[in-house]
């Protein structure tokens, strides 16, 4: 301890910091350490959320595989191509069609059944 007659910015004995910056870095590691476990219990909460809320972010609202429903999709298709590769991204599916004329691209959004567009591979 300083004592009485000693001004505040002494260092202690032993040490290169005075009193007052003993405190500040007291103060700022108190702080720091309050910020790190309100970090990381807020974390949590948000995984916790997220696991008891699944599939609430980007998924539209009214679609028919959330309510349960079957949902039948008419896409007209020429009678010498096949499905020669399916791919789903959320509520969208890309089926890639072969032919006799060449490749195409289908895209259906599943959550209307409607089909957003149909891409042509041309060789070159």
């Amino acid at each position: 301890m300083a004592l009485a007659s000693e001004p505040d910015n002494a260092p202690l004995p032993g040490a290169v910091f005075t009193p007052r910056q003993v405190r500040l870095l007291k103060v700022a590691v108190i702080g720091m350490g309050i910020l790190l476990v309100g970090g990381f219990a807020f974390v949590l909460a948000a995984i916790v959320y997220q696991a008891f809320h699944p599939g609430q972010a980007g998924l539209g609202s009214g679609a028919a595989l959330d309510r349960g429903a079957s949902a039948s999709i008419d896409l007209p298709v020429a009678k010498d191509q096949s499905v020669a590769a399916i791919s789903l991204d959320g509520n969208r599916l890309a089926l890639t069609l072969s032919g006799s004329e060449g490749s195409e691209i289908a895209v259906i959004d599943l959550t209307t059944g409607k089909l957003i567009a149909r891409v042509k591979l041309k060789p070159q």
